[in-house]
């Protein structure tokens, strides 16, 4: 089994990724959630993370709330795009388990500090800030680490905040380049990849079809992401952004990835959270991650389908 910790700001498609990692209890061995402020604030996204487990019956695994703003600039909140909880038009509830009494970082530092080396996968589906924070505090922690999943970027798609930056280097473009600059094996999905997983109608039917609390919550915020998608861009099927990090953990052979090196802009007014991903070798550096250029959306779909009809 593959030890995995998810950092994330739920976040409709965060929900989603939460939800397949729950579901895969052969295959990770989920050491736990952290959030961080992104798509909305700290306290919502760590309620909704604790929501989402709460409905996948997975109260084995614990949640830590982490940092409360990006490094360096202002937060920069979805809500626009993720509703005004976070989580569409699903009703928000006091889940009956809460977060931990230690901060993700904290979390994130002991954990990886006490790992045998090369052992904790990490994903992170929102902004980087959590591991950018640990890092700062123990560099020696990426010893711990064996990869690290990125849900963001972009480069031949553009941005989906700006016309270059995708939002979750955007939001903090300090953290991801400090976590780009760590000695460790990082796969980037950026919006290359994830912008063709697209949710048909039919994949929310069958989500719907599953019969379960968790197949009709994922159902509903496709339909939401959806309208959103409508309603901002003019497409009518959204894109599946954050779980592709998981269903990669999963089955890396429902993408197809290059070597690159990746740079972060963090400096220019118009280009802030550009991801500069070069392939040619010698033009920027030596290779520091592998970049997912495509995606077998309807594999995707269907092993998300598989996994959470087991929730």
């Amino acid at each position: 089994m593959r030890k995995l910790i998810l950092d994330c700001d739920p976040g409709v498609d965060d929900a989603t990724a939460l939800f397949l990692a729950f579901a895969a209890r052969s295959e990770l061995d989920l050491l736990g959630v952290t959030t961080v402020a992104g798509n909305v604030g700290i306290e919502k996204t760590t309620r909704n993370a604790c929501m989402i487990r709460e409905i996948a019956g997975r109260a084995d695994v614990p949640v830590y709330s982490g940092c409360v703003q990006p490094l360096v600039l202002r937060p920069e909140k979805a809500e626009a795009f993720h509703g005004a909880e976070g989580l569409g038009d699903m009703p928000a509830f006091a889940p009956r388990k809460g977060a931990e009494h230690i901060h993700a970082v904290d979390f994130l530092v002991r954990t990886l500090q006490n790992a045998a080396p090369g052992s904790v996968t990490i994903a992170i589906t929102g902004p980087c800030t959590n591991l950018a924070a640990a890092l700062a505090m123990d560099a020696g922690i990426a010893q711990g680490i064996a990869e690290i999943a990125v849900m963001g970027g972009a480069r031949s798609e553009g941005g989906n905040i700006t016309a270059s930056a995708e939002y979750n280097i955007f939001a903090d473009p300090h953290a991801a380049a400090a976590v780009i600059d760590a000695p460790v094996r990082k796969t980037f999905f950026g919006l290359d990849a994830t912008h063709q997983v697209r949710h048909s109608e039919a994949e929310v039917a069958a989500f719907r079809g599953l019969g379960s609390r968790a197949g009709a919550t994922i159902a509903e915020l496709f339909s939401f992401s959806n309208r959103m998608e409508m309603q901002w861009n003019g497409l009518a099927h959204a894109p599946l952004h954050d779980p592709c990090t998981i269903a990669y953990l999963l089955n890396p052979n429902l993408f197809l990835f290059r070597d690159c090196h990746i740079a972060v802009e963090t400096k220019g007014s118009l280009t802030m959270g550009h991801t500069q991903v070069e392939f040619r070798k010698g033009y920027s550096g030596a290779f520091n991650a592998q970049w997912a250029e495509s995606a077998d959306a309807a594999g995707v779909f269907a092993l998300i389908r598989e996994k959470v009809s087991r929730l």
